[in-house]
């Protein structure tokens, strides 16, 4: 009896605990019903600014609110903010509950991305609406434009693919060609220097070739060299001193040192004899 009774009371505390929490969650989603009321008189008089703060207080008191979200959307697209907008229309979508707030959302969405010219998002955007309501004329117009979009955007990216392409071609070509032509005036500027080494040692050349012929005489021999062709005919009559023997000169310059000596040593005999002999002024004993 006494378990009966413990199980009776847990039960009704937990019964009571969830009728709170009930009467809770209904009273925030009241609020949030409140503020989004307010926030749809704010949006139509346009007064958006208001209007965004009072679908702000509608989410902070029910988070999972659809209406706040894609409402508070709608006031990002009047203002020209459409990542806040995208933003809260995925939210929107995320929460909704029934496939015309999904419809809804994913409409919006679409509209969004065409803003932004994301044209191929928005064609997948319109597909997710078109699933959720088929029957909707103005999102299968909308689908309609964004892929007729989506494919001139891509003809344009394969037209930028390709003239991106061509551009790194003429670039690389360019490069290639600059760079022969900086070899070729490398090489040039290197051709001009061992030329202009070469005119250099040609000249050197040239100035020691001059200097040399300035040496020379009117026949090309050696100045230091030359001999007058009289000494040659003098010089064909006298006999040569062969190897071993003295030449006429030589014995000349002999003869006269020996007549200078014999003259000296008349000289002195001669000097003698002047002079006489001594007398003796003692006796002899």
């Amino acid at each position: 009896m006494k378990k009966i009774l413990t199980g009776f009371i847990l039960f009704m505390t937990l019964f009571s605990f969830s009728q709170e929490e009930d009467k809770a969650q209904q009273l925030a989603a009241k609020k949030a019903n409140d503020f989004v009321f307010e926030g749809n008189n704010l949006a139509e008089s346009e007064d958006y600014i208001t209007a965004e703060m009072a679908y702000r207080e509608a989410i902070s008191e029910q988070k999972s609110s659809v209406a706040a979200a894609y409402n508070l959307a709608n006031t990002y697209i009047k203002s020209g903010d459409f990542e806040s907008a995208l933003f809260r229309l995925e939210q929107a979508a995320k929460n909704a509950s029934s496939k015309s707030e999904k419809h809804k959302a994913f409409h919006n969405i679409g509209n969004v991305l065409m803003e932004n010219k994301k044209c191929k998002e928005a064609v997948e955007a319109y597909k997710n609406a078109l699933r959720n309501d088929p029957s909707d004329e103005e999102t299968r117009y909308n689908f309609a434009v964004a892929k007729a979009c989506a494919e001139e955007q891509k003809q344009q990216d394969d037209q930028n693919d390709d003239q991106n392409k061509d551009d790194q071609e003429n670039q690389d070509n360019q490069d290639n060609q600059d760079n022969k032509d900086n070899k070729e005036n490398q090489d040039n500027k290197d051709n001009e220097g061992d030329n202009e080494d070469e005119n250099k040692d040609q000249e050197k050349d040239n100035e020691e070739k001059k200097d040399g012929e300035d040496e020379k005489d009117d026949k090309g021999k050696p100045k230091d060299d030359k001999k007058d062709p009289k000494d040659d005919e003098k010089d064909k009559g006298k006999p040569q001193p062969q190897p071993g023997q003295l030449s006429p000169q030589q014995i000349k310059n002999l003869l006269e040192a020996m007549n200078n000596q014999e003259q000296e040593v008349q000289e002195k005999i001669n000097a003698e004899k002047q002079k006489g002999v001594k007398v003796k002024s003692e006796k002899d004993w």
